[in-house]
């Protein structure tokens, strides 16, 4: 990798750092925050269900943006304004619907970083290179919420916001003055692949009728339910359920952690499969069912704990089936959709983005109809796993298809 792509990816991955971070925030800063203005769970549920409401409506605006405007571009003031919000949340939070408010708009600026950085990598990074690339950008983001899960707790919910959104003013001056963007004009046969088109014109009505995307769709839409109940409610969970202080809620950040590692374990593993005697359905197959199938497991045995430790590791290891998914249906895409991965990724991401918008006042509400129990919050999200690994083992497939 060139010195001039390698500072690209580095950029642009702690730019995915700071993104997946400031997200972070709320969840652990709103266990100090409810108290003090006095906020119940179902307007706790609200608040975090703000931010996915934002983010829903950005995603195929920033792709749109950036191949308008430049990568560079929307990259940059997505990042600031990302991290403004941030930084001005504990000024927001004296009125609640302005601080609701922000958090839309927290989600719309999120929303189009990823966009921005795809189409920066497929104008800077040499097609050989990007698969390491996108690695890094991933892995970035599971830092990202380690970094916000091992240092919130330990500060006052203030402080949560204005050091992460002060990071994000640091990465922009970097940012202006380091990277200038530059556009491959050749590459070189023997390792471009440029796949067939199987039709001289897509509609919108194509990436929406095959029943190989819809098991894909859902796929990440059930991978998604899970992430949001883990990311959103564990920490509120433990804390108030297992009685683990808000400074031993560093160690949820131990589960990103594995993660992180799991995910390249996982796409090593893909690639070894695929290369001996596996086909490329089956091993996506494989992948997305432990991806889905052993969360669901571990949500069921996590809410049967009583011991800390133990409801710990059952976290942990329940991020390291997640981790499968990103060789399995997340994928997929490249298989099916080569020519317009980007586009399906785009439909799926946002899809995948609902559950993040009503989970948060749902969870409030079985809660509170059930008296404080929490075993439907947890059987429903392993139940949508469940099914939705059926549905994606039986009508995914590998052929391309657009």
């Amino acid at each position: 990798m060139l010195i001039s792509t390698s500072k690209t990816v580095a950029l642009c991955s702690f730019s995915n750092l700071i993104n997946a971070a400031d997200r972070a925030i709320m969840p652990l800063a709103v266990l100090q925050m409810g108290p003090e203005f006095n906020w119940d769970m179902h307007a706790q549920g609200w608040l975090l269900s703000a931010f996915p409401i934002g983010y829903l409506s950005s995603q195929i605006i920033g792709a749109k943006f950036s191949k308008r405007f430049g990568g560079k571009n929307v990259l940059t003031f997505a990042v600031l304004f990302w991290s403004l919000l941030t930084f001005l949340t504990p000024l927001f939070a004296y009125s609640y619907a302005t601080l609701v408010t922000s958090r839309i708009l927290l989600g719309i600026a999120e929303g189009l970083g990823l966009p921005a950085v795809v189409h920066i990598f497929s104008t800077c990074v040499l097609a050989d290179e990007r698969s390491r690339a996108f690695g890094y950008l991933v892995a970035f983001g599971s830092i990202g919420q380690t970094l916000a899960a091992f240092v919130c707790p330990h500060l006052t919910w203030r402080w949560m916001f204005l050091l992460f959104g002060s990071s994000g003013f640091v990465w922009v001056l970097v940012w202006i003055f380091s990277f200038k963007e530059i556009r491959i004009l050749t590459e070189d046969d023997d390792f471009i692949i440029i796949p067939p088109k199987l039709s001289s014109r897509t509609r919108w009505y194509d990436y929406l009728r095959h029943s190989q995307l819809w098991s894909i769709y859902l796929a990440h839409f059930s991978m998604s339910w899970t992430s949001n109940v883990i990311t959103n409610w564990v920490p509120f969970y433990l804390s108030k359920f297992l009685g683990v202080s808000a400074t031993a809620l560093s160690f949820t950040a131990v589960p990103y952690i594995v993660n992180s590692f799991a995910g390249i374990l996982a796409g090593h593993l893909a690639d070894s499969l695929i290369m001996g005697n596996w086909t490329v359905l089956s091993v996506r197959r494989l992948m997305t069912v432990l991806g889905l199938v052993g969360p669901g497991i571990c949500l069921i045995i996590f809410i049967s704990l009583d011991n800390l430790v133990m409801a710990f590791s059952v976290i942990s290891i329940c991020m390291a089936f997640l981790a499968c998914n990103s060789c399995g249906h997340l994928a997929n895409h490249l298989d099916i959709a080569p020519n317009s991965s980007a586009i399906t990724f785009g439909i799926s991401n946002t899809i995948a983005t609902v559950p993040g918008i009503f989970i948060g006042p749902l969870t409030a509400e079985l809660v509170v109809k059930s008296g404080g129990r929490w075993l439907p919050v947890f059987m429903i999200a392993a139940l949508v796993n469940f099914v939705g690994s059926i549905i994606y083992y039986s009508h995914s497939g590998s052929s391309q298809i657009i």
